[in-house]
């Protein structure tokens, strides 16, 4: 193509993009004026754009000599100068401000018990779901020799007090190693009555502690040993529930901490703890730290076993938070636009973290600073601004 057929193509889209920007932005004819062309031919070029100068000239300086509104108006002092914007106050955000984990749910005791003696299961006294006290027979064994072993104790007990009786009294006609040896025989005796009666005890199996008996795996007539397990049971008035976290939050985790837990089977409903036991080492594979949190269960609506997912709070790390729609970006990075005293000003910031409703930076700003979310097109450095009254009443009430 030759020069002079591309120096017009170009004079046109000059020509047409400067008619566009004259026709569709607006206050183009101030910014001509401002510049110094002359009123004449900015009502050649734009008339509507003169006409509403003068519009405005005159509402603005009624009862003023003609040449004073304008005046005021070409020096830029006017109020219907300063851009019509919305802004939103900052808030202060935390960042990992929660844990969320997966654990185990345990009885905070449970015991397996057994028999303390082999024997036939003569009477089972419990059954699945029951409630038990600590000491409470659930059941029994067969003891007849240990009924008979513990007569013959008792007999052998008689005999033994009888003949020590007897030679306190004719200790004049006895030798003093008969009387001893009467009195050494007397104890024993009564040592192998407290023996059998101990093994007859142990014929009844009881219950170790408080708890809720589970399925009980035996009969009666099953042949037991100390090995065997009669049942088990739960004392589950609070639940431990073992998760791991990873392994940053080593020092930020201590007993005492409280927890939240939300069990799969009762999504929703929330139950409140605190942290138990930390473990004291990271697990060198998963580079994980095992913790024991507490909870509460006096409603008996948890169970042994159960998934639970749990969370934690933490102070974290405080920083500005501002509307998504504010943060801009230009060559040299992120920025927003903060209004001083009617004034814009751009202030550089560092993305932190999203989230759906704000956007947390790090930036030299402070709680209560107006950030501008709309009119962000026409908004520039220092320059005059008006903020919506009712868009600033609205951020007000959304961050409170």
């Amino acid at each position: 193509m030759a020069f002079w057929k591309q120096f017009v193509l170009s004079l046109i889209v000059i020509i047409a993009g400067f008619a566009a920007w004259v026709f569709f932005v607006p206050g183009a004819g101030d910014m001509m004026r401002d510049a110094g062309i002359p009123n004449s031919v900015i009502s050649m070029i734009a008339p509507n754009a003169e006409d509403t100068a003068d519009a405005g000239a005159s509402a603005g300086a009624e009862g003023q000599p003609r040449g004073q509104g304008q005046g005021q108006n070409r020096r830029g002092g006017g109020r219907s100068s300063a851009i019509l914007v919305a802004t939103q106050a900052v808030v202060h955000g935390v960042v990992n401000d929660r844990l969320n984990a997966i654990g185990t749910g345990d009885a905070i005791r449970s015991v397996a018990v057994t028999p303390q003696a082999s024997g036939t299961i003569r009477e089972i006294l419990i059954k699945s779901g029951d409630k038990v006290e600590a000491g409470q027979v659930i059941a029994k064994l067969d003891s007849e020799e240990q009924v008979i072993a513990r007569g013959q104790a008792d007999v052998a007990v008689k005999a033994a007090v009888e003949k020590s009786n007897l030679y306190h009294n004719i200790k004049s006609s006895v030798s003093r190693m008969d009387v001893f040896d009467s009195e050494i025989a007397e104890q024993g005796a009564r040592l192998q009555l407290q023996a059998a009666e101990l093994n007859l005890a142990r014929r009844n199996i009881t219950a170790p502690i408080d708890g809720i008996v589970g399925i009980v795996p035996v009969n009666i007539g099953d042949n037991v040993t100390t090995t065997t397990p009669i049942v088990t049971l739960d004392d589950r008035s609070e639940i431990l529930v073992d998760f791991w976290v990873p392994e940053r939050f080593a020092n930020t985790v201590e007993v005492g901490q409280p927890v939240e837990a939300m069990s799969v089977a009762k999504p929703g409903q929330l139950f409140s703890g605190v942290i138990e036991a930390v473990d004291n080492r990271i697990d060198a594979a998963s580079r994980t730290l095992r913790l024991r949190a507490r909870i509460d269960n006096s409603s008996d609506d948890l169970r042994a076993g159960m998934s639970f997912s749990v969370s934690m709070k933490f102070p974290g790390d405080k920083y500005p938070a501002v509307d998504p729609q504010s943060v801009q970006w230009d060559s040299q990075g992120s920025f927003v636009w903060q209004v001083t005293d009617d004034k814009s000003h751009k202030v550089r910031v560092s993305v932190v973290q999203r989230n759906p409703d704000y956007i947390l930076v790090k930036a030299d700003l402070k709680d209560g600073d107006k950030i501008v979310t709309q009119g962000l097109q026409r908004v520039r450095e220092g320059g005059a601004v008006r903020v919506s009254a009712d868009v600033a009443a609205n951020a007000e009430v959304a961050t409170q």
